[in-house]
């Protein structure tokens, strides 16, 4: 059911010259009956003047009358003979005066980023004429020298969604135009490799795989790997080589020719002197 004209205004008419229920009036003017019952309490809409749905043609005088009569029953809005708004047929999109401006610049970046697009999809996606495009795609525009390509989207001129489904569109339309084309010369396309289906293998290629036997693990005793390890003996120091004994201390007892006695010969050993005297008779 078609929303009525002022809800609340209808609502606080309802209340104050009929005898239907709140819920009636709730469902009629798309209320909660909570609030309706404020209004007849007065806590809601307060000053507010009725407004009538007979004279306005949302109601009519029996049908009010049926649904006082029976509590369950809900009201109904009349049929309006007056005729409805004709639809916005599609075309270009309005562009609010403050961002016209902007428009050449929109149509200079999708002409310079989106070739396939078409005179028509521009225009409707920046709401400008074709004459404008064609000015600026051949840089014959009046404005050419100031004009800087800018994203539309960014600009606020078109929405990413309908940008995005206008090049979807272009781009199959280059499609279909590109297979139309390789038709008629005869042309076969090469087709993707992703879109074709793999090739059966034969069965016979099929090489049968024997799996080897698993390979027994060797049993492991607790006792021996949790066994405590023996404590290793320090290595034995070498032994100290034995020194020579020593030479007997010469007791000094103030004898200054003590000491000439350790630089004499030892018994029946040559002295110098002797060695000298018998070197020169051999000499004789």
């Amino acid at each position: 059911m078609s929303q009525v004209l002022m809800p609340k205004a209808t609502a606080v008419w309802l209340i104050d010259n009929t005898a239907l229920t709140f819920d009636q009036v709730a469902n009629f003017c798309g209320l909660h009956p909570l609030e309706v019952q404020s209004i007849a309490d007065g806590d809601a809409a307060i000053g507010m003047v009725g407004y009538d749905p007979i004279t306005n043609e949302q109601l009519t005088k029996e049908e009010i009358e049926r649904c006082a009569t029976d509590p369950e029953a809900r009201l109904e809005l009349a049929e309006v003979n007056v005729p409805r708004p004709i639809a916005r047929t599609k075309g270009p999109r309005y562009t609010p005066v403050a961002r016209r401006q902007d428009r050449p610049d929109a149509i200079a970046w999708l002409v310079r980023n989106f070739p396939q697009l078409s005179d028509g999809q521009i225009s409707k996606l920046v709401g400008t004429t074709k004459p404008t495009i064609n000015g600026v795609r051949e840089r014959t525009h009046w404005n050419m020298n100031n004009i800087k390509p800018r994203d539309p989207v960014a600009l606020g001129l078109v929405a990413r969604d309908d940008l995005t489904a206008a090049i979807d569109k272009a781009n199959l339309a280059v499609e279909r135009a590109e297979k139309r084309k390789a038709k008629e010369a005869g042309i076969t396309l090469p087709v993707a490799a992703a879109a074709e289906e793999p090739a059966e293998v034969p069965i016979a290629t099929i090489v049968d795989i024997t799996l080897e036997e698993p390979v027994a693990e060797p049993s492991i005793d607790p006792d021996v790997v949790f066994a405590p390890r023996p404590i290793a003996e320090p290595p034995a120091e070498p032994k100290a080589e034995e020194a020579p004994p020593a030479e007997p201390a010469i007791e000094d007892d103030g004898n200054p020719f003590a000491a000439l006695g350790s630089l004499l010969p030892a018994d029946g050993a040559p002295s110098s002197d002797d060695q000298d005297s018998g070197s020169e008779e051999k000499q004789d």
